[in-house]
């Protein structure tokens, strides 16, 4: 099944690092090499969170994730969203923006010999924005998760009374509304403190409409099933909400990537080879063998540690609006909380596993 699922994933690493070289020579290999090696550090929380919407969704929709939604996702998100950055900000055409990121001023200057500002500095300058939009998508999701009751949890001195405040209505609204503007007041410049708040108020109303639009069609779909809830899958207008929620999401985990590759190459191609057909690929694969593994059954902490990586995510990104924070401890940052969540889980299983012995002894012999 590893041979399978990964098979595809390490022949495009490949050929994507062929590509490299033959473009750039070994300078490209290796930037190539590292910005895969940096997506999947800093999305692989992002596999977790796809992993447990993607198990709700019919074989149909999963299929059409792993294939158009992988088109988005490389050449969506990775190559046309900087240049469309650069597009709206500078007023540029689509084929000036392209040439701008093939032709970066010499030496890696900001500023070109004319005084006119680099890809790099054009995209850099719209961090907040993109930062403002990306954190408050990502806050809702997190916020939404703390505050709903669950049956099982993991950090549960801290989860259990959070759920119980969650009663209150629409409280993970207020808690964002806050934080946004907070963020808005005290971290961001005030010339662009317009700005990120409708980039924030954007990327919450986005949060709740796909969100909002996924679980009543998702309702319905259980309405009129027949069967046991827990085995119904998302089909029809659910699942193409569930796929819009996926790919918002996706595009919210990768703002951090896209933004933080600048600080290793500005070179649209090589990025979009690094972090999209290495890194994005590599992600899905992750994402597919946690679904067809049953891992999330198996260790059942491990949704509860990609919620919180995403919740230290999503500040980390609201502080990046005022303070420079490097990508490195931001991917720390996701694996402590997966690495955490997966060892209570391994602990919790051994734990039960003496208990589930004792029951068989103890069951009466038919």
């Amino acid at each position: 099944m590893i041979t399978r699922i990964f098979g595809l994933s390490i022949a495009i690493t490949v050929f994507s690092l062929v590509v490299a070289y033959l473009y750039g020579g070994l300078t490209a290999l290796f930037l190539c090499a590292i910005l895969g090696i940096l997506e999947v550090s800093l999305s692989f929380d992002n596999a977790v969170i796809n992993a447990t919407v993607l198990r709700r969704m019919s074989e149909f929709w999963q299929r059409i994730f792993l294939t158009i939604g992988i088109v988005i996702a490389v050449f969506g998100m990775r190559l046309v969203f900087p240049l469309a950055i650069v597009w709206v900000t500078a007023g540029l055409n689509p084929v000036q923006a392209f040439d701008l990121a093939l032709n970066p001023p010499a030496n890696d200057a900001a500023t070109f010999p004319d005084g006119s500002p680099s890809y790099e500095t054009l995209l850099t300058d719209a961090h907040p924005q993109i930062a403002a939009f990306g954190g408050m998508f990502l806050a809702m999701l997190f916020l939404n998760f703390i505050f709903e009751e669950r049956e099982i949890t993991w950090l549960s001195w801290l989860e259990k009374p959070l759920a119980k405040a969650g009663k209150l209505d629409m409280l993970a609204v207020v808690v964002a509304g806050i934080g946004l503007l907070l963020t808005a007041e005290f971290l961001a410049d005030p010339e662009v403190r317009g700005t990120v708040l409708l980039a924030g108020l954007l990327g919450m109303i986005v949060y709740i409409a796909v969100d909002g639009l996924g679980s009543m069609f998702h309702t319905e779909d259980l309405e009129e099933s027949s069967g046991p809830s827990e085995l119904v899958k998302a089909t029809g207008k659910a699942g193409f909400f569930l796929f819009l929620y996926l790919e918002v999401l996706d595009a919210s985990f990768s703002f951090d990537g896209v933004i933080g590759a600048f600080a290793i190459t500005s070179d649209p191609i090589i990025i979009a080879l690094g972090l999209g057909l290495i890194g994005a690929i590599f992600v899905r694969s992750i994402t597919v063998y946690l679904v067809r593994q049953g891992t999330l059954s198996d260790y059942v902490y491990l949704e509860h540690g990609a919620h919180w990586a995403i919740g230290a995510l999503a500040t980390i990104l609201l502080i990046s609006i005022g303070v420079h924070v490097n990508e490195l401890i931001t991917g720390l940052v996701g694996i402590a909380f997966i690495g955490a969540a997966l060892i209570s889980s391994i602990l919790r299983n051994r734990r039960a596993e003496p208990d589930e012995a004792e029951e068989k002894e103890a069951a009466p012999v038919s």
